[in-house]
């Protein structure tokens, strides 16, 4: 199903005397359905024009951001929570996975993040076939490393609200802090928010199937219990005789290491048994987080009572800050990724990034694809400029958006984003205007190898 921005948003807000850049004009009596209202003066100041604005702090984000700035753009960062690293930090350690796809480097931006774990020790990081197991504090800090190395400002606590539309371009991105809302102006802004929300604020065609959604998931961690007891109990056998005493439980569920620490996480199917949710929808993401936050306890009293001699000091430590999404809505670009596109290994003239790992939704379909191109017409929207997109809002079908999930993929795309928009920034063309070859060489010279589409994959996959 397309979905379109409703102007009813905009008619109110014009209504209570509010202009999309979300600055009062006046203040009114009311209508006759609300009765009298207030729309408070009260605004910030965010001392910053960027050339660059990233909005969301996620690994798109981060990819982003470290993109445009190690190009020279003047970039900020914005991110809703108090931390950077989006679900590779509020998953609790479940792998970022694709970072390394057959052991090998993927780009400068990749390593960079890499490096700055590592330093940390082998507390901070275990590295595998193709992921990261992190423990995710000192992710939190490594990202805020390597963002300082490139003079990347960042700002947390900022949710984008609107979006500033002139000519059919984006101008400037609204953000609501403790201060009241800001506006922050940029010459290219980057939508990573996940949901892409600057571009429907903005008025982009999104696109969303909101009958067949991927599931939510909130991981866990757990401790007081040991890899070989972890081993001998069958979590299938548990939840089978637990569910009756705990319906929210899912089918079954593995726990994996917390990079070399002592502790467990759990990445599951979350919401897949429970119904459809739409993060994107306000009742039903509410309704979404409070179900899961039942069925984390319900999991950890079933594996203490059903779990025999191997599980039954098991301790929940800590729940993930949110529930993951895995999918709402994508912008509608140029191009269309497809389903076809990644079984097959799909090769494009505009290349700028590539997709590996499974095609994968969410607990709910697993399937090989190749190393497939991710096309510059993809990250661009359809009919509005001054916006760039990556991670999970890219134009993709549902299919073809869950082949591209996996965290590497989402830097992947965010540094193709970041660096076009500050070769955009510097050079003053929209980025529909600028020169593609160009960007490819400046990603090659970022190390990003542009010729892997059509590749087979051999290592395994951790799902997300």
């Amino acid at each position: 199903m397309t979905q379109k921005n409703t102007t009813n948003r905009r008619r109110f807000l014009a209504a209570a005397g509010v202009t999309i850049a979300g600055v009062p004009a006046a203040f009114g009596n009311g209508t006759p359905e609300q009765g009298p209202y207030v729309v408070s003066r009260r605004r910030a100041v965010i001392p910053y024009e960027p050339d660059v604005l990233v909005v969301g702090g996620g690994p798109a984000g981060i990819g982003a951001a470290l993109g445009a700035a190690r190009k020279g753009a003047n970039t900020l960062l914005v991110e809703n929570h108090a931390f950077l690293g989006g679900v590779a930090a509020w998953s609790l350690g479940m792998p970022i996975n694709q970072m390394r796809p057959g052991g090998r480097a993927r780009s400068k931006v990749h390593e960079l993040l890499i490096e700055k774990l590592t330093a940390y020790g082998d507390q901070a990081l275990r590295i595998g076939e193709h992921q990261l197991w992190c423990n995710v504090d000192y992710l939190k800090v490594a990202v805020l490393d390597a963002l300082d190395e490139v003079g990347c400002k960042y700002l947390v606590h900022m949710r984008a609200v609107e979006a500033v539309v002139k000519d059919n371009r984006v101008t400037a991105v609204v953000v609501s802090t403790k201060q009241g809302l800001a506006t922050i102006k940029a010459k290219v802004t980057v939508d990573c928010t996940g949901d892409a929300d600057v571009a429907y604020f903005a008025g982009a065609e999104t696109m969303k199937e909101t009958g067949s959604l991927s599931p939510q998931t909130l991981c866990l961690n757990l401790t007081n219990v040991t890899t070989n007891q972890v081993r001998r109990a069958n979590m299938a056998q548990i939840a089978q005789r637990a569910r009756e005493k705990y319906p929210l439980i899912p089918k079954g569920w593995g726990l994996g290491r917390v990079s070399n620490a002592a502790g467990f996480y759990i990445n599951h199917a979350g919401t897949r048994d429970l119904g459809q949710f739409d993060a994107t929808d306000p009742l039903q993401r509410s309704r979404a987080e409070c179900l899961s936050r039942r069925q984390v306890l319900q999991m950890t009293l079933a594996m203490r009572e059903f779990g025999g001699e191997q599980l039954k000091d098991i301790e929940l430590i800590g729940t993930g800050t949110q529930i993951g999404v895995r999918e709402t809505r994508r912008v509608k670009g140029l191009y269309v990724l497809t389903e076809d596109d990644a079984l097959t290994g799909r090769k494009f003239d505009d290349a700028v990034a590539w997709r590996s790992g499974f095609l994968d939704i969410g607990f709910v379909r697993l399937s090989r694809m190749k190393i497939h191109d991710v096309p510059y017409r993809a990250i661009l929207p359809e009919k509005l400029d001054g916006l760039l997109t990556a991670g999970r809002c890219i134009s993709a079908t549902h299919v073809a958006a869950s082949a591209g999930k996996s965290m590497g993929n989402c830097v992947a795309t965010g540094h193709a984003a970041g660096l076009a928009a500050a070769m955009c920034a510097e050079r003053g063309c929209p980025p529909r205007e600028l020169k593609v070859s160009d960007l490819q060489d400046a990603l090659r010279a970022d190390d990003v190898d542009l010729s892997r589409s059509g590749d087979e994959q051999k290592e395994l996959v951790n799902r997300g």
